[in-house]
């Protein structure tokens, strides 16, 4: 059951109580995020309200009649809770105050509990690593009024890793399949995903979970259905009506791996409850924003930005870790995320900028089916800084239409253009290709000599015609071989053999009356 607690939004002000702004630029429709120096004024302004509700309430003459106050006996008042007022230093005590679910007592749980109580310096590391995030998300559980254990569980996901991805193409902190994530408006191409990018996957994972929750209306059941898909969930619920069995998540059969879902998030969850019972240490994460969402209006370099924040390069990736090349598109991308502290810097020093530009870096667009060498030569690159920039694997052309990222001139500022900057893709076309030819063998042609005169090896033949490496083929015998030929001139391999044109019989000439001509006599 919940904890009751007071609701924060009675006492928040409906405008900002200090003169730093307390909404972040782009999420203007969402709850404000409080401003660090100002935010143990709103706390104790919270506190202060509330005693004076209290207060006033107490001062109030009592009516008379049946409905007048009266004192309560010792007993009655043990037996009410007095809810608390206090907006908590702490986000972890925030995070417990907010605890929702039903808890789930099983042996997978004890099993779970075990496991991570055995490895606390893996909690410490992961507790530690959620620190730049656990803010954001629980501000946003809160605004739609979800569990906020559901904050903790990017900790099963992906141990609040926003580069982690799976064996089956998960990415991002909240693991979204590349489909599923389409589903929730994450795009995806090749300057950036956003399943990694943290305001985003947030809102698209908590869109999701809400959805499962209006379809199968019960938390467990909903989790389950985020791990195993909601068809399956579905299924498993049906199967079970059919048989006349419970329907609840213990009852369903499902993976082994969604049978430890929800075990390894209630595990996590007790762990945060009573973290000294299990012998975990949590790092001090206080209750208020660990970044702040700055706006862009032109292209600008990673290493532009990191420059002019002071943000360590590898801290700057993981506020940004959408962004996986070295420029940031202004159309595709119009936000990044900074510390505090740092995005007043940033913005200071951006507007004191007065560099020759601030992005080094543009998109060239393949106009046809072209080779990596005359790409790099017609952008000034050499052809393995195009690769490695590009991720181009060998022996392969670039096919038309595809988008490069490739040096931008010294005296261009033209912008990446929205469409390119959400739509950008590189796609490929093998140089070579393997080509099916038929051949008849010669006399005394054998497996191995063959092989030899075609330059082939001799398993591949063997294989090709499915003989034995050491045989040997009779004159004329119909055999396959595969060759490699350039892409440009497969079709003309791929299109029927000509055949030897037929002798046509000439009508004989009309008699035309004349004599024909003598011919001359040898000497």
């Amino acid at each position: 059951m919940r904890r009751p607690v007071a609701s924060q939004s009675i006492f928040r002000p409906k405008t900002p109580l200090c003169s730093k702004p307390l909404l972040s630029p782009a999420h203007s429709s969402q709850t404000p995020l409080p401003y660090p120096m100002c935010f143990t004024k709103l706390c104790a302004l919270r506190a202060l309200t509330a005693l004076l509700l209290l207060g006033c309430a107490s001062l109030a003459p009592a009516a008379e009649g049946p409905a007048s106050l009266q004192a309560l006996d010792e007993q009655e008042s043990k037996s009410l809770q007095v809810a608390e007022t206090a907006t908590p230093a702490d986000l972890w005590e925030r995070i417990r105050r907010g605890y929702a679910m039903p808890n789930l007592t099983s042996h997978l749980v004890r099993d779970r509990e075990q496991w991570y109580s055995t490895r606390p310096d893996y909690i410490f590391r992961m507790t530690e690593r959620s620190r730049k995030y656990l803010f954001h998300i629980v501000e946003e559980l809160e605004r739609r009024n979800m569990p906020t254990e559901l904050a903790l569980l990017p900790f099963v996901e992906s141990a609040f890793n926003p580069q982690a991805v799976s064996s089956a193409k998960a990415a991002g902190m909240w693991q979204f399949m590349p489909a599923t994530g389409k589903s929730f408006e994450l795009k995806q191409n090749v300057f950036r995903d956003d399943r990694r990018d943290v305001l985003a996957s947030t809102r698209a994972a908590l869109d999701y979970l809400q959805k499962l929750h209006g379809m199968f209306g019960d938390w467990h059941l909903a989790l389950a259905a985020y791990n195993w898909g909601e068809g399956s969930v579905g299924r498993a619920i049906a199967k079970n009506q059919r048989l006349g069995l419970p329907t609840g998540y213990t009852d369903l059969g499902m993976p082994q791996e969604t049978q430890y879902y929800v075990p390894k998030l209630q595990a996590i969850k007790n762990i945060v409850d009573q973290p000294e019972t299990f012998g975990a240490q949590l790092p001090d994460i206080g209750n208020h924003p660990y970044f702040k969402t700055v706006s862009i209006a032109n292209d600008i370099d990673v290493a532009m930005a990191v420059k002019l924040s002071g943000v360590p390069l590898e801290d700057f990736k993981s506020l940004n870790p959408s962004v996986n090349k070295p420029i940031i598109m202004a159309a595709g991308t119009p936000h990044i995320l900074l510390p505090w502290d740092n995005a007043d810097v940033f913005e200071k020093n951006l507007q004191e900028f007065k560099g020759p530009r601030l992005a080094s870096w543009t998109v060239w667009v393949a106009p046809s089916t072209v080779r990596i060498a005359e790409v790099a030569k017609q952008v000034g690159m050499t052809e393995s800084q195009l690769r490695e920039l590009n991720n181009i694997p060998p022996r392969m052309l670039i096919k038309a239409g595809s988008t490069l990222l490739v040096p931008r001139a010294a005296n261009s500022q033209k912008d990446i253009s929205e469409s390119v900057a959400d739509r950008g893709q590189v796609t490929f076309t093998p140089e070579m290709i393997s080509v099916r030819k038929s051949i008849r063998a010669g006399k005394a042609d054998t497996v191995a000599s063959l092989a030899k005169r075609l330059k082939v090896s001799p398993a591949n033949l063997a294989q090709w015609n499915k003989v034995p490496v050491n045989a040997k083929f009779k004159p004329g015998q119909p055999l396959v071989i595969f060759v490699n030929v350039p892409a440009g001139s497969a079709s003309k391999l791929k299109s029927k053999p000509k055949t030897a044109p037929k002798t046509v019989a000439k009508p004989a000439p009309k008699p035309s009356g004349k004599k024909p001509p003598e011919k001359p006599q040898k000497k």
